[in-house]
């Protein structure tokens, strides 16, 4: 059975930076694959467009570049945040100013979103609202470990989750 929409995919990979010789980003084995709904919109486009048409047993190897995958780096998603954004109780939360510690936060409009603590001051703190993989060339090498119909019960969950929240509940888009 070949990898077409909606089959259940199983795989393991590794994710390199760059190249076959570039830094592990991550690696997901045998005994704990990736399991997902083909063209269920859960993964990158590319990534399944490069996985297309094979069945289990297939080996793959392919590079995407950032457009393909996370984007480049936007400098306007570089942001100073005034400190009092990270006061609780009037009180600056030391935790989560770590250089590099990931945030969640909402925008003006309740979106949910993380950015990366990149530097502070006494004043503001400096954050990256950019993906973590953003200008990144990701280099994938894996083998598909089977190939499935989805069941009834698969296909209905994909159907009713929100887009938007993945809210399986009933939902309005207004998540």
């Amino acid at each position: 059975m070949v990898i077409e929409k909606d089959r259940m995919v199983s795989l393991k990979y590794i994710l390199r930076e760059g190249d076959n010789n570039g830094d592990i980003i991550e690696e997901v084995s045998n005994d704990n694959p990736l399991v997902f709904m083909y063209g269920a919109g859960k993964m990158l486009p590319h990534f399944e467009s490069n996985i297309e048409s094979l069945a289990s047993g297939d080996k793959f190897n392919f590079k995407l570049m950032p457009d393909e995958a996370y984007g480049d780096k936007r400098e306007e998603l570089i942001v100073d945040l005034p400190m009092t954004v990270f006061e609780v109780d009037g009180k600056v939360d030391e935790n989560l100013l770590r250089i590099g510690n990931q945030v969640p936060m909402a925008d003006s409009h309740g979106r949910r979103m993380i950015g990366t603590v990149l530097s502070y001051t006494e004043t503001s703190v400096k954050m990256d609202f950019n993906h973590p993989m953003a200008g990144t060339e990701l280099h994938f090498t894996g083998e598909i470990l089977g190939v499935r119909d989805a069941t009834d019960e698969e296909l209905n969950m994909h159907n009713t989750d929100c887009s938007t929240c993945g809210n399986s509940n009933s939902c309005s888009g207004e998540c």
